[in-house]
């Protein structure tokens, strides 16, 4: 009797232990659970409390088949400009042409309108409730930060006085909207990877030197940031070579811009798949922002350049300041990241636009332009920059669909390829200026 108790007793002591390991890890479990430790946390992110749902309206909706990226300029004076110039304290005076002195504002009242679809007018309340508990910032040079200029100006008209605040803090400037524990951020690196140009208001144009493989001090503000809108072009297209470092800082080299432009972006993609966790970040990259330089090149046998211009180009028109190689090189390192990138392909729509440039009512170098120097436009007018409200307002009514669609499919693409090559080039599988402006799957 007592040799069969034993038996028993050996056949269910193996239970017995698995029963006890079990209990002893799911213990441990619970217990990192409720401390916050726990590693799926780390990679999926908190449950929020209380969290508010994003409702997306029919109004909202936009048909996935949609391309956003083709379509005409409409004259609409009746419901833009989303804001007015005098109502926003936050705009820089490169921006501020109406205070500048420009003549017309006949800049501020053309709509975007997509062939197929309509492009819904920027909601404020709905990005906020996209953002609550979040951080959005914008990450490149001073077109990048036009764009963070314009995105503070739509939001904060609907966040009551007191309940907002701006700090500079640079190289970042920071808008926050208390009540909904959102910031809309900008950080000034103007090649993404480091360069003497970092410093955000005392930096050299003329010398630029840019370290190829070097981003973690960059990269140290932009981690855990939860959407991340990066651009990067105008300020590598100075001149065709440019003087760079890889390895050791004193190796300096010139090198093509495209093979510079390369390796930087190579770079940046290694930092993406090292740091980004794809499950609760968003990363958006936009497309090179046109110049309009040349008049001849809208106007055959002019001799000028954006100034004085009030209309949008009609028909078809690329112009040579917006590098296809440069196209080519983001296709490519984008399509070979590992991670979700969605490129946002501004270029085509924003090249008709040559009446929107702060011309010679901007600044130069950090003062506006004397009266000499605006009485010789074809020296001194700016045709980089946007005059604001204007045509970066339209990137942000773009970039909020992209939010509001990645909302809408849960989790922002959650464990799913989501928005991954339908999005990432939008049409640059080819080289030819027309195909950039397509919808198209690789």
């Amino acid at each position: 009797m007592k040799g069969q108790s034993a038996e028993r007793f050996q056949s269910l002591f193996p239970v017995l232990l698995a029963s006890l390991l079990v209990l002893g890890t799911a213990h441990l479990v619970f217990d990192s659970l409720k401390s916050g430790k726990s590693y799926v946390f780390q990679y999926y992110g908190k449950p929020e409390k209380l969290r508010k749902s994003v409702f997306v309206l029919p109004e909202d909706r936009m048909d996935e088949s949609c391309n956003l990226f083709e379509g005409k300029w409409v004259w609409d004076n009746v419901s833009y400009p989303l804001y007015e110039e005098n109502s926003c304290p936050y705009l820089v005076k490169q921006t501020t042409c109406l205070k500048n002195g420009r003549p017309d504002s006949f800049y501020q009242n053309w709509r975007w309108q997509p062939h197929a679809c309509n492009l819904p007018r920027f909601d404020p309340l709905k990005l906020l409730d996209i953002l609550r508990d979040k951080r959005l910032m914008f990450i490149g040079d001073s077109v990048q930060r036009a764009q963070f200029e314009s995105m503070v100006c739509l939001v904060q008209s609907v966040v009551p006085k007191g309940k907002k605040s701006f700090k500079r803090d640079p190289p970042r400037k920071i808008f926050k909207a208390m009540e909904y524990n959102a910031t809309i951020e900008y950080y000034w690196a103007p090649f993404i990877v480091e360069s003497i140009s970092d410093h955000a208001t005392n930096h050299t144009v003329l010398k630029r030197l840019v370290n190829l493989e070097s981003i973690s001090k960059h990269g140290k503000s932009w981690e855990g940031v939860d959407v991340l809108v990066f651009e990067s072009y105008v300020w590598w297209m100075y001149r065709p070579q440019i003087n760079a470092t890889y390895g050791s800082m004193e190796d300096v080299q010139e090198y093509n811009v495209t093979t510079a432009y390369r390796i930087a972006m190579e770079t940046w993609g290694n930092w993406l798949e090292s740091t980004v966790n794809p499950h609760l970040q968003k990363v958006f990259f936009m497309s090179m922002s046109p110049t309009h330089l040349w008049s001849r090149e809208w106007k055959p046998g002019s001799r000028g350049n954006c100034f004085n211009e009030s209309y949008p180009i009609q028909g078809s028109y690329w112009g040579t300041g917006s590098n296809l190689a440069i196209m080519e090189i983001l296709h490519e390192v984008l399509h070979d990241l590992k991670i979700n990138v969605t490129f946002l392909n501004i270029t085509q729509l924003s090249e008709y636009r040559k009446d929107a440039h702060t011309t010679v009512f901007g600044e130069r170098r950090g003062k506006l332009l004397t009266k000499e120097q605006r009485a010789d436009p074809l020296n001194f007018a700016d045709c980089i920059h946007w005059c604001l409200p204007g045509v970066p307002d339209t990137w942000n009514e773009i970039l909020l669909q992209w939010r509001m669609r990645a909302v809408e499919f849960g989790n922002d693409c959650g464990l799913t390829p989501c928005l991954h090559l339908q999005t990432i080039l939008l049409a640059a599988h080819t080289l030819s200026p027309a195909s950039f402006s397509k919808l198209k799957h690789p």
